[in-house]
């Protein structure tokens, strides 16, 4: 009896140990099963995604889909009557040993719907039509481990990125008021799309603001490549842009940080007061952290407070987030401190009636 009980409790042991082990070799485990096979081949790319398509979009604002969900309390607009439009570009959602993910593939277009759009589109459904593409997003070590291949396949994530905002244009009419908005690897891609497509045309006068979120955007960037499109420096200010990039105290830059091209200063933009100085905003002001991805879709008030020190946003008073199994790899990988992954959710009600008053300012001329 005694020699079965101590073999079933190093038995246990063991199996606690080896998962210890795989728990802090799961950023090599990850890193592992996203390192493309080979060379980047564009004769076997997939299928370029065709925006008449309605399947090519993750969010079209006539039908129901992945840019409806509301949190509690705070009910969407009819999108099909709604005074402006939003063009969003999600985060990277393909884990996978390819340079580009196809847009076709079931299982990628459910993490894009859920983890992705469901999201981060979603604070802008409270005043606009949510257009959110697919697109053949680059394999994510891209843009954490830069190469010539991985050069390659950005520029055909890019490539669809600038062809939807083209249809984008066509669907919505011409001289209405749009957002752009975008997180991550859509962050790098909107960026460039503010460059290419907006600044100095007449889109520029159409945009009400960008929403740059978890990407590489320096201030002095963009000052460079949009002096027309200033950084938003208060809360109803149009025609500009929004940036930040969430941290905690003592964040160690891990393996998966983006590399950044322009090493210069991030632009660091505080959800909680619209400003760009180093002021504290305390969480009192953070009207409330959003899950949607959680059973809980109440607004969480008071959630985190914020303040910009060196092109960071620096968070502090953090509440606990709902983080399913998935999540809480992703959060380990990333490191410690690092809240790049829940960038949205944790201002997602200031996002709300933030884009819904730069809306109404525009709208009305006043700025």
């Amino acid at each position: 009896m005694r020699k079965s009980v101590r073999g079933a409790l190093w038995g246990g042991l063991g199996v606690v140990a080896i998962g210890a082990i795989a728990w802090l070799n799961v950023g090599a485990l990850v890193r592992l099963a996203m390192t493309p096979g080979g060379r980047f081949d564009a004769a076997g790319l997939p299928p370029a995604p065709d925006y008449a398509d309605p399947r090519s979009w993750s969010a079209l604002p006539e039908r129901d889909d992945a840019g409806d969900p509301s949190p509690t309390g705070a009910p969407a607009v009819d999108q099909r009557r709604a005074a402006a439009d939003v063009f969003y570009v999600h985060s990277t959602s393909y884990v996978g040993s390819g340079w580009n993910a196809g847009t076709e593939d079931a299982a990628t277009n459910e993490a894009t719907d859920r983890g992705a759009t469901g999201i981060q589109a979603t604070p802008f459904n409270g005043c606009c039509a949510v257009y959110a593409p697919r697109y053949r997003q680059a394999n994510g070590m891209a843009f954490t481990r830069p190469s010539a291949d991985g050069d390659r396949a950005i520029e055909v994530a890019y490539g669809d990125v600038r062809r939807a905002f083209d249809a984008f244009n066509a669907r919505r009419g011409a001289g209405r008021p749009f957002l752009l908005a975008a997180h991550s690897q859509g962050a790098v891609m909107a960026e460039r799309l503010l460059y290419d497509a907006i600044s100095g045309t007449a889109l520029r006068d159409q945009l009400v603001a960008a929403y740059l979120i978890g990407g590489a955007v320096s201030a002095d960037g963009l000052r460079e490549r949009a002096p027309d499109i200033p950084a938003c420096g208060a809360a109803d200010d149009v025609r500009c842009v929004v940036a930040w990039n969430a941290r905690g105290e003592g964040y160690v830059p891990s393996d998966f940080e983006m590399h950044r091209p322009d090493p210069r200063e991030r632009l660091c933009t505080n959800p909680l007061s619209w400003r760009t100085d180093g002021a504290l905003a305390p969480a009192a002001l953070n009207l409330g952290a959003v899950f949607l991805e959680s059973d809980d879709k109440a607004p969480r008030a008071g959630f985190a407070g914020a303040q910009c020190v060196g092109g960071t946003l620096l968070l502090h008073d953090v509440g606990a987030a709902p983080r399913d199994l998935p999540s809480r790899v992703l959060d380990h990988v990333l490191g410690d401190g690092n809240y790049h992954a829940i960038e949205f959710q944790l201002f997602f009600m200031n996002l709300r009636e933030n884009a819904a008053s730069r809306v109404a300012a525009f709208l009305s001329g006043s700025t």
